[in-house]
C-alpha cells in the first residue's frame, strides 16, 4: 500500500502561518490533484509531503510509513518540477540514469531501468541527445523518466506543464494520464490550472489560504460546489455571480428583472444571497431589454457571448452549433431556475434544500 495520509498538517514560516491544519487521505493509486490559486498554500503542501519542507506540526505517512522528520531520500517519492532541471552536458540516458549511479546502483541494473522508462515514455530514439537537442515536450518526458527510473512509491509533480505552449500542454496532459495508467501509481500533480485538474484527476483538493475548501471527484466538485469559491474555480469559463434578494420563498434578480424560486432553503426576506449560473446553462433570445451583448468570441464549434448588467455585473453564455449573435443586441436570458446554485452572501456558503 503506498496511499498517503495527512492529519492536522500544519506550516508556519516565523510568526506566519500558511498551511492551517490539512487532513486528507490519498488511496493507493490515486491521481490526486492540488488546486488553487497563486499563494494558496499547495506547492508548499506538497514540498512537505516530499520532505523538502519541515512539518511544524500534524503527521504525513505514506504506505502507512510515519515520514514525518523522514529525509526526502527516505521517503519513497519523485518530484517532478516545473524546471526541467537537466545536465545538459549528459545524454537523455544519463540524466535519467543519474540518480541511481549517485546512489550505488550497478551499470546493468540502471540501464535496465532506463530502458524501461524509454518505452513507457517513448524516447527510446533520443538516449544519446542533449537536453539542447530536444524540445520542451520531450525535456520534460526526461524529466519524468529520471522520476519513473527511481522506482518511487509516489510521484509529485509541481506545475510540469506551466512552461509549455498549449499545444504542447496538451499533448503533456495526456502523456501523463496515460502514464498514470500504466504505472497504476499513486500521484499527486499540483497546479493552477483548473482544466489541467478536470481531465487528469481522480480526487481534486481545492486549496484557499492554506486551507481544503472541498475535496472530491472531478465532476463532484463541477456539479455539487459546497461554497462560492470552489463554485467559481472549477468550470470554464468561470461560473457567473449575480446578486439576488430574498422575497418569501423567490430571489428576485434586479440584474435580469426576473425573480426565481429555487429549491432551496432561503433565509428571511429581504436578506442578499449570490446566485451562480453557469455558462452552459445560459442562452440568449434577442429581445429589447437592459442586457447588450458586448461581445462575441466565435471559436468555431463554441461561442461565448458576453454580457453586462446595468448593475455593472458580467455575464459569460455559452452556446454551441449555432450562428453566434451579433455585438451591441439586446438581449433577454434564458435559464431554468433549477439551473440556479445558491450561496449566503456574506460566507459564501452554498444553501440547500
Amino acid at each position: 500500500m503506498t496511499g498517503v495520509v495527512l492529519e492536522n498538517v500544519i506550516k508556519r514560516f516565523g510568526e506566519t502561518q500558511v498551511i492551517h491544519g490539512v487532513d486528507l487521505r490519498i488511496k493507493d493509486g490515486e491521481f490526486c490533484v492540488f488546486v488553487g490559486p497563486s499563494g494558496c498554500g499547495k506547492s508548499t503542501l506538497l514540498r512537505m509531503v516530499a520532505g523538502l519542507e519541515e512539518t511544524t506540526e500534524g503527521s504525513i505517512s505514506i504506505g502507512g510509513r510515519d515520514v514525518t522528520r523522514a529525509d526526502p531520500a527516505d521517503r519513497g517519492v519523485a518530484m517532478v518540477f516545473q524546471t526541467y532541471a537537466l545536465y545538459p552536458h549528459m545524454t537523455v540516458e544519463e540524466n535519467m540514469g543519474f540518480g541511481l549511479k549517485m546512489t550505488g546502483h550497478p551499470k546493468a541494473e540502471i540501464r535496465q531501468k532506463v530502458d524501461v522508462a524509454s518505452k513507457i515514455l517513448r524516447l527510446d530514439e533520443y538516449l544519446k541527445r542533449k537536453p539542447k537537442m530536444l524540445s520542451g515536450g520531450q525535456r520534460q518526458r526526461v524529466a519524468i523518466g529520471r522520476a519513473i527510473v527511481r522506482g518511487p512509491d509516489v510521484f509529485l509533480f509541481d506545475e510540469p506543464l506551466s512552461n509549455l505552449d498549449a499545444e504542447l500542454r496538451v499533448e503533456m496532459r495526456v502523456e501523463i494520464a496515460r502514464l498514470h495508467k500504466e504505472l497504476s501509481a499513486t500521484m499527486i500533480y499540483v497546479t493552477h490550472d483548473q482544466v489541467e485538474a478536470m481531465t487528469l484527476a481522480d480526487k481534486i483538493v481545492v486549496l484557499r489560504d492554506g486551507t481544503i475548501q472541498q475535496v472530491g471527484a472531478p465532476l463532484d466538485l463541477y456539479h455539487d460546489p459546497h461554497n462560492r469559491f470552489v463554485a467559481g474555480f472549477i468550470g470554464s469559463p468561470a461560473m457567473n455571480f449575480l446578486k439576488g434578494t430574498v422575497n418569501g420563498d423567490q430571489i428576485r434578480i434586479e440584474a435580469l428583472d426576473r425573480s426565481i424560486s429555487p429549491a432551496v432553503q432561503l433565509p428571511a426576506s429581504g436578506r442578499t444571497v449570490t446566485v451562480g449560473l453557469r455558462p452552459q446553462l445560459l442562452s440568449v433570445e434577442a429581445a429589447p431589454s437592459a442586457l447588450r451583448i458586448e461581445l462575441t468570441e466565435n471559436l468555431g464549434g463554441v461561442a461565448y457571448d458576453y454580457l453586462t448588467t446595468p448593475t455593472g455585473e458580467r455575464i459569460v453564455v455559452e452556446s454551441r452549433g449555432t450562428a453566434p449573435s451579433p455585438a451591441n443586441e439586446t438581449v433577454t436570458l434564458r435559464f431554468d431556475d433549477d439551473a440556479a446554485l445558491i450561496f449566503d452572501a456574506a460566507s459564501g456558503a452554498r444553501l440547500r434544500a
